[in-house]
């Protein structure tokens, strides 16, 4: 399993239910990396999308104990559930999307992350814990610095260390 967010210098990953920043090649980054794999998120993240649907071109998984049933994606109303429903699943293929709370819930299930690092920090309610400062994290590689809307970020790719 894999994460995939964008967080500025202090892990803040949105506010009022939406990204800090609209970043266009993020956007594509993050649409070449899941496109026809499964995205996992919890269902503020999913009624953030425009519409509130599910992304297209992917197996959507919501994470909730409330939302209901749709034939748009699936539902997990538990953590064993979910577990369950994608372990015959390349680990590769599953990307956790968001938010906070799913983020942080899924982490030790993780390998790897795929973090657009914002050099800046944002006015953010939401949070996730910084890789770069936890030793069971490194960091493999990092694009060069890209900067559009006014904000310069980086491309990295962190693996859990395993002892």
């Amino acid at each position: 399993m894999k994460w995939i967010v964008a967080c500025d210098r202090e892990g803040g990953i949105g506010k009022d239910g939406k990204l800090l920043v609209r970043l266009p090649s993020d956007m594509k980054y993050f649409r070449q990396q899941t496109l026809g794999k499964t995205v996992i998120m919890g269902r503020s993240t999913l009624e953030s999308f425009p519409g509130g649907k599910p992304l297209p071109d992917r197996r959507n998984i919501v994470l909730s104990r409330r939302l209901p049933e749709n034939g748009s994606y699936e539902v997990c109303r538990s953590e064993a559930e979910l577990l369950e429903l994608v372990k015959a699943e390349d680990p590769q293929d599953l990307f956790v999307i968001g938010g906070g709370q799913i983020y942080r819930l899924l982490l030790p299930y993780c390998d790897e992350a795929l973090v657009t690092e914002i050099d800046a920090v944002c006015a953010a309610d939401t949070f996730i814990p910084l890789l770069s400062k936890d030793p069971e994290w490194k960091c493999v590689s990092k694009s060069e610095p890209v900067s559009e809307s006014g904000v310069t970020y980086v491309f990295a790719v962190y693996r859990r260390v395993r002892a």
